[in-house]
């Protein structure tokens, strides 16, 4: 039924199954008079959904994706594939973990690391809810989160701070030489910082300044690196952590300005299942994370 219904042909499906397209007529009808309910409307050529067969469709998908997981957790556990799933927010995924990682294949060359980004790595509660049930349901080994680090039944290991400061094209840092100049033009704002408990936005770092700022003109992004690529081209100033756009600071795509950091509460924490639970190549990995973090401190 999926692939019929995904492909919405039962030549399509009976090619992609390697059966015959009878073969999926036969099916698809035992499995309608099972359910009691018509699944295809059958034109020439090509069928439609039924309104009940586009209700179900989506869980099945979802459902056959679980599975997927499932069966490659399982397979996972064999000794002759090291795979560790491991899953961040997109900015730190991309611009810390991805640099670095063929310095782990070179300690570990059979390991495959299979690299999630996601913002339900974002904590913006001060206590988190986030456990080891959740961590297995996704079928992560190890998750580097951004918040507070409390969590309900993880120790999490604290990796790095989160300090930002501003930055921007370098055109546009020649002509930031005050805060006023600097409240003037496009605030750029990652705008997953400014829904925190204790929020970490402009308006945060004016206040750290001591600085009555009034109204500026903030432009929020849903992710950091798209307000990194904002910046880049010169939109406007970034509030960013030097440690996630050192490549663009080292390549002089962009330029600290008055160099006066916001330094938040929140951080970055590594998280896994944890002793008993938490198989070796889960553990190597998170010890090289936060080797990592030590060696760039």
């Amino acid at each position: 039924f999926e692939v019929a219904a995904r492909t919405k042909s039962f030549a399509a499906a009976a090619k992609e199954l390697n059966v015959t397209p009878a073969a999926i007529s036969h099916q698809i009808k035992a499995l309608e008079e099972y359910l009691g309910v018509k699944l295809f409307v059958r034109h020439h050529r090509r069928v439609s959904l039924t309104p009940a067969a586009r209700a179900a469709l989506p869980e099945l998908h979802e459902g056959f994706q679980t599975l997927d997981r499932a069966v490659d957790k399982i397979r996972s556990y064999g000794e002759e594939r090291l795979i560790v799933t491991v899953c961040s927010e997109p900015l730190f995924a991309t611009k810390w973990i991805v640099p670095r990682l063929h310095r782990f294949y070179a300690v570990c060359p059979d390991a495959e690391v299979r690299l999630q980004a996601s913002l339900h790595t974002v904590d913006r509660a001060r206590d988190s809810a986030f456990g080891v049930t959740d961590l297995m349901r996704a079928g992560i080994d190890v998750s580097v989160r951004l918040g507070y680090g409390n969590y309900a039944d993880i120790q999490p290991q604290r990796l790095m701070g989160l300090d930002l400061v501003p930055m921007c094209a370098p055109e546009l840092a020649n002509t930031v030489s005050s805060i006023d100049i600097l409240r003037q033009l496009p605030l750029l704002c990652d705008s997953t910082l400014t829904r925190f408990d204790e929020p970490c936005g402009w308006k945060e770092w004016f206040k750290q300044q001591a600085y009555d700022a009034g109204a500026f003109r903030e432009l929020r992004f849903g992710n950091g690196l798209l307000a990194q690529e904002a910046a880049v081209a010169g939109q406007g100033i970034l509030l960013g952590s030097r440690d996630l756009h050192q490549a663009e600071l080292s390549a002089g795509k962009l330029e600290v300005v008055l160099d006066k950091p916001l330094n938040c509460e929140q951080a970055y924490y590594v998280v896994s299942a944890g002793p008993g639970q938490e198989r070796s190549i889960a553990a190597q990995f998170r010890e090289w994370l936060l080797d990592e973090a030590n060696k760039a401190a």
